[in-house]
């Protein structure tokens, strides 16, 4: 009798122990989650007409190195990044910037600060246009990194947003061959300008870099391979009075 009632207490054990860990599984997993969804966040819809007019923005376009430190919107970085590369037509081809062949050779990052944008973790954001959305690649803080591989320019840290064009080459010279390479710079010129006119219509500065040490930029953002790093933009709120 004593065997059976032991039993009994052993079976009743080992039924809350299996309770408790699927529960406890169950937990970690919900717990895990948010984490999971953390690093896909869905844009807000871009503007599509404006205040400012395209002849003020040109006007009002210069380099700036110096910034605020005050945080940009989610819905200014979302108006940023469609300006560059969002779709404007029937399907993803029709982007707001041309690229030869509607092949798109060019991809963006946004480099984010802790608290620097609102809303959105620090990290390393990558854009897909086709869902206007950016997935986090990578946690954490890096602009003080980015600022050393980019031979120590100081704004590239102390910006709120250091957008990273690259371009993998391969999806022009497929059906251009070697002067696809050509057309592949040209697009990310055209992208370029469009960001930095958008920079203007949101109140915001920008300034654009092309000194860094390739491989570097190319490992700290975690580029796939074949995609290489073409230029850098610094965004942030222009410094009432800057240092000069």
């Amino acid at each position: 009798m004593v065997t059976s009632r032991l039993a009994r207490v052993c079976s009743v054990a080992v039924a809350i122990g299996l309770v408790a860990a699927v529960t406890g599984a169950a937990w970690v997993q919900e717990a895990a989650e948010p984490a999971a969804a953390d690093k896909k966040v869905e844009l807000p819809t871009p503007v599509r007409k404006g205040t400012v007019s395209l002849e003020e923005a040109i006007q009002a376009r210069r380099c700036v190195r110096q910034y605020e430190d005050r945080a940009l919107s989610l819905a200014q970085l979302s108006q940023l990044l469609w300006a560059a590369n969002g779709v404007t037509g029937r399907n993803h081809r029709f982007r707001a910037a041309p690229s030869a062949g509607a092949l798109h050779p060019l991809d963006f990052y946004a480099v984010v600060g802790e608290g620097s944008v609102e809303g959105l973790a620090a990290g390393v954001w990558h854009y897909e246009p086709a869902d206007h959305e950016i997935t986090r690649l990578k946690e954490g803080d890096d602009r003080e990194a980015l600022a050393r591989v980019a031979l120590g320019q100081r704004q590239v840290a102390t910006a709120e947003v250091v957008i990273a064009v690259t371009v993998e080459f391969e999806r022009s010279t497929g059906k251009y061959g070697d002067r696809g390479r050509r057309y592949a710079v040209m697009d990310a010129g055209f992208a370029a300008e469009n960001l930095f006119l958008q920079v203007q219509t949101l109140g915001l500065a920008a300034c654009v870099i092309g000194a860094f040490r390739d491989t570097e930029v190319a490992e700290l953002l975690r580029l796939p391979e074949g995609y290489r790093p073409m230029l850098l933009l610094t965004v942030g709120y222009p410094k009432a009075n800057p240092v000069r």
